[in-house]
């Protein structure tokens, strides 16, 4: 399996592999696929990784910038990460989010943000930021992960994109 950028002429294919991948999800609401074609659209995939066996896309997971209070504080966020149900358990999207993190750490970035499940994303390093806050979601859902000098306090926005 390759973990790569996705390329142009994959994106009908992520659409399709993102409705599948949340057509089940117990937190998906269905909007996954366009929030990565609008982050697209507005020049916002950060960094988009997909996953590739045998020549099938069978992953995805996209990184896009986030303000805090309204600033750019070179914060992103995760999300979506998408895997395809037959293949899901099986460590892509963990290798798939674990070289996203990689590259924008490389790429000069000050920590990243996720909102998900607690027991899975601490995996990766991340935990709840009591300084962080996204309205409406229990804080325990919303945790961050610091590159360097720490936490940013305020309120975390997502590109326009979410909706």
């Amino acid at each position: 399996m390759e973990i790569r950028p996705e390329c142009p002429g994959d994106e009908r294919v992520i659409s399709t592999l993102i409705a599948e991948a949340f057509e089940l999800a117990e937190h998906g609401d269905g909007t996954e696929a366009q929030i990565v074609e609008r982050l697209r659209a507005a020049g916002a995939l950060t960094v988009s990784l997909v996953a590739e066996d045998s020549g099938e896309l069978v992953g995805l997971a996209a990184f896009s910038p986030v303000s805090v209070d309204g600033a750019d504080v070179g914060w992103y966020g995760l999300g979506p990460v998408a895997v395809r149900p037959n293949r899901q358990g099986s460590g892509i999207g963990y290798q798939l989010i674990q070289d996203g993190l990689e590259r924008l750490r490389h790429h000069g970035a000050a920590g990243c943000v996720v909102l998900g499940e607690p027991a899975y994303y601490a995996r990766f390093g991340f935990r709840p930021a009591p300084r962080l806050v996204y309205p409406g979601i229990p804080p325990e859902y919303f945790q961050a992960l610091a590159f360097g000098e720490g936490v940013p306090s305020g309120t975390v926005t997502y590109h326009p994109a979410f909706g």
